[in-house]
């Protein structure tokens, strides 16, 4: 007797905005469809980011403009995903059933039309890559937006090459653990901001300087720095601007900031607007591409940059994933199993 393939799977849905518990919930959907250009992958692992929260939220309330207003016109969170590909568009020639990948389905808006808290998720072709062999799924989910984020932010905003004096504020939470990492790899000098109890974490992924911020000020203008990158955005530009050196660079992090993704904005504008004598701001452009991840999955392969991990969830409670990120006293990555 034939058998007939399910069309449908097990996702978690969101069917309003408020707390991740009460408006996040599990059912079958349909599976999403494949366009010429994507990939069908079986969610192995996907990850919770900025985004996720404030879209479960729906704060701060403008976003909802185009999110939804009552609730996201497209119901199912999740950028980050790591799985097996189980179809692919007419058109995808170098991706087969069966293959390995991570990606993320991130296009830079709030509440993208994919999600990956679900068994299966389609992405572009183009935003995936070959999981490397010795990485985890879990790994390799926590990985994608806040390493390609730190990433760009040093390697590209930050221009950081031997001897450039950084500082990374909110050293470890997702984007700080990978941005120290990275930063330490290509040769610069690294001060990390944390709290007393991530010092020797932070210390052992290669931070040359632990600033414990309930004891010290790293913006009393003692130290310099060429480089800073502020995912906290917990002081006004001016006294960041204190711990640059003459040409410094300052890079507000509204992607990756534990305020939420818009929460920074106005001190990036003001920092913009009326300038910091000497100091430039920059902000991160998140692009998700083939260059990009595979970059990342070298860094990764290498064992040049490992993936800190705070706590792993199954999919059935991701609304607990949520909950535990939103509460911002994560170390590195929450990561949800599917």
């Amino acid at each position: 007797m034939p058998t007939t393939k399910t069309t449908t799977m097990r996702a978690i849905v969101q069917d309003g905005y408020g707390s991740p518990a009460r408006v996040l919930r599990p059912e079958h959907i349909a599976r999403p469809p494949v366009g010429p250009l994507d990939v069908l992958v079986r969610v192995r692992a996907t990850s919770v980011n900025t985004p996720d929260w404030i879209t479960v939220t729906g704060v701060p309330y403008v976003l909802r403009l185009k999110s939804g207003l009552r609730r996201p016109s497209h119901p199912v969170r999740g950028s980050d995903v790591a799985g097996v590909v189980e179809a692919v568009g007419r058109d995808v020639v170098d991706l087969a059933s069966g293959d390995e990948v991570f990606g993320s389905v991130w296009d830079g808006t709030i509440g993208a039309r994919a999600g990956t808290f679900a068994e299966y998720t389609v992405l572009p072709a183009s935003q995936l890559v070959r999981k490397p062999a010795g990485l985890s799924f879990e790994e390799a989910a926590a990985s994608v937006m806040t390493g390609l984020t730190a990433l760009t932010a040093i390697r590209d905003v930050g221009t950081v090459g031997p001897g450039t004096r950084v500082l990374v504020n909110g050293s470890s939470g997702g984007v700080g653990t990978m941005a120290v990492q990275i930063a330490a790899s290509l040769g610069a000098d690294v001060s990390a901001v944390c709290s007393s109890r991530n010092v020797e974490l932070v210390r052992s992924l290669g931070a040359h300087h632990v600033i414990d911020y309930a004891k010290e000020d790293y913006t009393d203008g003692r130290l310099r720095h060429d480089v800073i990158l502020d995912n906290v955005m917990n002081r006004s530009p001016w006294a960041t601007a204190r711990a640059l050196a003459p040409g410094g660079v300052l890079i507000p992090n509204s992607i990756g900031n534990s305020g939420g993704l818009l929460a920074g904005l106005p001190r990036i504008a003001s920092a913009s607007v009326l300038g910091l004598g000497p100091t430039t701001v920059k902000t991160v452009q998140l692009q998700v591409n083939r260059g990009n991840l595979t970059a990342l999955s070298e860094l990764l392969e290498s064992g040049v940059v490992r993936v800190v991990i705070d706590r792993t969830y199954p999919l059935e409670r991701a609304g607990e994933a949520v909950e535990h990120v939103l509460a911002h006293h994560a170390r590195g990555k929450v990561a949800i199993t599917v």
